[in-house]
């Protein structure tokens, strides 16, 4: 269950999205919530939606309940960072980058030429 990253973060680390746990801090960007913005409460794996604090509604007997939120309807604005996520990041990231440089260097870019 993967959600995307902000382009801050995708600057930053040179990753799209990464899977979505605990206590990364979101910003929804779809749905009647949009705009709303928090901290992953719960990641409800077998109805793949995730649970954002300060996003509920309230029952007709007055008791409030998390929304499920589809994890690819938010975007990570903060990650919770610890030595596994960090080394799974850099491998990504060092993946895209050794892509990249030898996608350029198989397709060189040509010279155009001007017809004056």
């Amino acid at each position: 269950m993967s959600a995307p990253l902000s382009k801050e973060l995708r600057e930053k680390y040179n990753v799209r999205s990464i899977p979505i746990r605990k206590d990364d801090e979101v910003t929804i960007v779809r749905g009647s919530n949009k705009g709303r913005e928090g901290k992953v409460t719960s990641v409800y794996r077998l109805k793949y939606v995730i649970h954002v604090e300060r996003v509920n509604r309230e029952k007709s007997n007055g008791q409030t309940v998390p929304i499920g939120i589809h994890p690819s309807k938010v975007v990570i604005t903060k990650l919770k960072l610890d030595k596994d996520r960090e080394n799974i990041l850099e491998r990504i990231g060092k993946g895209r980058e050794a892509r990249a440089k030898a996608k350029s260097a198989a397709y060189p870019t040509r010279q155009t030429q001007s017809y004056s």
